[in-house]
């Protein structure tokens, strides 16, 4: 038996003591566990969970759960288990082997890798593309690569915390301006005159409210202001835009974005992965200093070439957009005639207002109960007040799954109010 030495008592209790806080708080995060492949439909199963550390699921190797509609994941085009994408996991498999056990500049790079750059700057219609393990080590490798204490860069508020995450690293000035506030952002350009260079930060689509970044008007002040403009692209790559090449394309703005970050881990098949891409400079100076695509491993080949499959379905074929736009659109028409409040928009993130935190959380618990598993956001990931339950709509849905969800919310509301 061993015994707790007293700094690691005191570290135990100290954290057991903020877990508690963060429960009380209405803040805990439970981690409910797929027993299948990622999909429209799912069936959840016990989660493991640590003896003193309660998560809110059920124990392990306990019996599964029920089916479930799955309306809170960012399978935007159904990729993450079409046949197409995990035939072409298993191919590289086989042809490639299972992991690089290296960085890119070591031994790390097989041509699937550069394959899948060509492939990226065709889609994006840019100059050249890098690929890293994330779109948050891109964000996170972007801001000091680039910019130095001379510089500048200007935020907007509701950015991603990868990009808020990138920008603490960077020795450049920081401002930040007010959401989607195209005086507030003149503003910031003003104040950073003296500036070197001035980096405009947005994100395309903001995943909270399924609002998109207003990159044309955007785009026009930095060119008065002798700006760059840098779009993470997120929540937009595959879907958004005549061909799914993004918020960029769907704005007509594809030349004046400088750098465009997003991941392979949403539309695009839903694994892993991420990218920086745009003017080929930039590209090539973050081969030579962006740290963490120098000190992590070289992106898996299964996921490389899988991610190449799913690009093709995507630039190939408009069907699965036309879906995902006919679900969105059925999914806000048909909340709205049943008094539901929606944000507005036409983005298949549809934020369905609640108000209260406490009656979110109910809500999301009594919505599952009813067959669909989705999930309630509240302070401080939203504002005080606007607390919300977040649907994500996929092109792997059917109209009838989509009339489920609206008759469980419905049903949910009876039994809360009654």
């Amino acid at each position: 038996m061993t015994t707790d030495a007293a700094p690691t008592a005191r570290l135990r209790a100290d954290l057991a003591h903020t877990l508690e806080e963060i429960r009380d708080a209405g803040l805990w995060k439970p981690e409910r566990v797929l027993d299948t492949p990622q999909s429209a439909h799912v069936r959840l199963a016990g989660a493991h969970v640590p003896q003193g550390i309660q998560d809110g699921g059920v124990t392990a190797g306990a019996e599964p759960g029920p089916e479930v509609l799955n309306f809170c994941a960012n399978n935007y085009l159904g990729l993450a288990d079409h046949p197409d994408v995990v035939a072409a996991a298993h191919d590289a498999l086989d042809r490639w082997g299972f992991g690089m056990a290296s960085v890119r500049f070591i031994c790390g790079t097989q041509s699937v890798h550069k394959q899948l750059e060509d492939r990226l700057s065709t889609f994006l219609g840019t100059e050249d593309t890098i690929l890293y393990s994330s779109c948050f080590d891109a964000n996170g490798g972007l801001f000091e690569t680039l910019l130095g204490e001379a510089d500048a860069v200007i935020s907007d508020e509701l950015n991603h915390a990868s990009i808020i995450d990138g920008v603490r690293l960077s020795k450049a000035r920081r401002f930040r301006y007010r959401n989607r506030d195209l005086a507030d952002l003149e503003r910031c350009l003003r104040e950073s005159a003296d500036a070197g260079t001035r980096l405009i930060a947005t994100d395309g689509v903001f995943s909270m409210d399924g609002y998109l970044a207003p990159l044309r008007e955007i785009c026009a002040l930095a060119d008065r202001y002798d700006a760059l403009v840098m779009v993470d692209d997120s929540h937009a790559v595959g879907f958004v835009g005549a061909h799914g090449g993004g918020t960029p394309e769907l704005f007509g703005v594809r030349d004046r974005v400088d750098v465009l970050t997003g991941t392979l881990g949403k539309a695009l098949g839903g694994a892993s992965g991420g990218y920086v891409s745009g003017r080929a400079e930039v590209v090539a100076l973050l081969r030579q200093r962006s740290r963490p695509y120098l000190f992590s491993n070289a992106l898996a080949p299964a996921v490389t070439a899988a991610s190449l499959a799913a690009i093709d379905l995507a630039e190939n074929s408009d069907a699965l957009r036309q879906q995902l736009r006919d679900n969105t659109a059925l999914f806000r028409r048909r909340m709205t005639q049943e008094g539901f409040d929606v944000l507005p928009g036409e983005h298949p993130i549809c934020p369905v207002m609640i108000g209260d935190a406490a009656r979110a959380g109910r809500m999301a618990d009594l919505l599952l109960e009813h067959g669909v598993y989705a999930i309630g956001f509240s302070y401080p990931v939203v504002p005080q007040g606007k607390a919300r339950i977040r649907i994500q709509l996929s092109a792997a849905h059917t109209a009838q799954d989509v009339e489920h969800c609206v008759a469980a919310f419905v049903a949910a509301r009876a039994a809360l109010d009654g």
